[in-house]
């Protein structure tokens, strides 16, 4: 729902209706001419300075396109192997290298990750899988009101964890998923803890360099990196350059730089088993459940769900002045790279469903009479979601089911897609409400707010 912030995923999928539209435009539009009208439109708009995109599908390659500009400065467009920050695409880099010390023994999904890295949990066990897949209850560092200060300093690393320590756990560990970068921070210091290496050279030897990744690297703000993409973020006075970060802090949880190229090597090599064993493959794409036995979509930087009707895989990111979408839809055997320069309203994730739904066809819930009482369902609920320790939202029963209202917010948006056993669906992601309990399921979160009883 519009209140919460929102993240694409499906955790059901009742009665569903298929999507003819795509069958009629592909018929009259060739897939490069749509996707070069697709991203025109977004460039003529100045919604995008640029962007580079590649479709691969049962080992050929559709689509590998550059569009727009590198740099607006000099009219620079963006070149062929067009280097992009990728922000949180590099967690599952940062997964991977967790589980490859797995596979050598050298550390335990079950270890408490205070074993390697010096902070005070209050007593309760954190552990290296919590923090792999977003249920640890710690709170996220770019949430913080002094990560503005931080973002544009070169403080020693330690100083970001005992920030992170002084803050209270946003939920005990295991009960809920909140999106988390100051987890993915730590793993990047787990890594070099176990290693001996630091974290980019640690990637480099065990990933980069056997899979031939050249253009692939940890982002720096001060090194000259041949193809590399200036960043924008987009205003209603136009485009404007993207505000500094110093790439000390995006680290593990999101500051490698690649390629179209890269990425689709990289994950045809993951997904073919050439990256880990089959049982860590398998760990890292499957998702888990929370303590209650919940099931949840997100597994270990991947996302894993059933995206309209589509089985997909992969992650997006986010970070100043870039935006990208990286899917894989193992039943099509189609792979999706999408990399914008720009953060605004179009970006990488829209485009890609744009071209998806030109590929695939896309099944819509469909909505079913009402067997509950709906009266019985209104109230405030109150919990914790990204970026909020505590968020409340009214639920009022209408005639036309529910209505949902963020506290101190004017507007109430009506659940409309009612599909059975108490959920209703927005799209693909999921609304539980039931035992006095409101339940926001996403790909990437799994939010859970407590009725308030009077």
């Amino acid at each position: 729902m519009k209140q919460i912030l929102a993240f694409p995923l499906a955790l059901l999928l009742l009665t569903i209706s298929s999507c003819t539209e795509k069958a009629e435009i592909s018929a009259a539009l060739p897939l490069e001419s749509y996707v070069d009208s697709l991203f025109q439109v977004s460039l003529d708009s100045s919604e995008i300075a640029g962007a580079s995109v590649l479709v691969h599908q049962n080992g050929k390659t559709l689509i590998k396109k550059t569009y727009g500009y590198a740099s607006l400065e000099l009219l620079a467009p963006v070149p062929d192997h067009g280097v992009f920050e990728i922000g949180s695409v590099t967690k599952q880099f940062t997964a991977a290298a967790i589980l490859k010390l797995v596979e050598a023994n050298k550390l335990s999904l079950e270890d408490d990750f205070t074993k390697y890295l010096d902070f005070d949990t209050k007593g309760r066990k954190v552990t290296i899988d919590h923090l792999l897949n977003h249920t640890s209850g710690i709170p996220s560092y770019t949430a913080f009101p002094e990560f503005g200060e931080f973002m544009i300093q070169d403080f020693p690393r330690d100083s970001l964890v005992r920030l992170v320590e002084s803050k209270d756990f946003m939920f005990e560990p295991g009960e809920a998923l909140i999106y988390n970068n100051s987890a993915y921070f730590f793993l990047g210091l787990i890594i070099e803890k176990v290693t001996g290496q630091t974290y980019e050279e640690y990637l480099k030897v065990t990933f980069f360099d056997p899979l031939g990744m050249d253009n692939t690297s940890y982002c720096s703000t001060s090194e000259v990196t041949q193809n590399k993409v200036y960043g924008y973020s987009y205003t209603p006075d136009g485009l404007k350059q993207k505000a500094y970060l110093n790439h000390t802090w995006p680290y593990a949880a999101g500051s490698l730089c690649s390629t179209t190229e890269d990425l689709l090597t990289w994950m045809t090599a993951l997904h073919q088993g050439k990256v880990l064993s089959e049982s860590q493959y398998k760990s890292l794409i499957t998702p888990g459940e929370l303590n209650d036995g919940s099931k949840v979509l997100y597994a270990k930087a991947l996302v894993n769900f059933s995206d309209f009707g589509n089985h997909r895989i992969g992650h997006g990111g986010g970070i100043n002045g870039f935006l990208t979408d990286t899917r894989y839809y193992p039943d099509e055997d189609l792979y999706m790279i999408s990399l914008v320069n720009t953060t605004g309203p179009k970006g990488a994730s829209a485009l890609a469903d744009e071209i998806t739904w030109e590929l695939l066809d896309k099944k819509t819930p469909q909505s079913i009479d009402f067997d509950i009482d709906t009266k019985l369902l209104e109230g405030k609920y109150t919990g914790a979601v990204r970026g909020r320790n505590t968020y409340t939202l009214i639920v009022k029963s209408i005639s036309e089911g529910l209505t949902v209202q963020s506290e101190g917010e004017e507007e109430a948006d009506t659940l409309k897609t009612y599909i059975g056993n108490n959920t209703w669906a927005e799209d693909n992601d999921r609304i539980i409400i039931t035992n006095n309990e409101y339940r926001y399921v996403t790909p990437s979160a799994y939010y859970i707010l407590k009725k308030e009883i009077e």
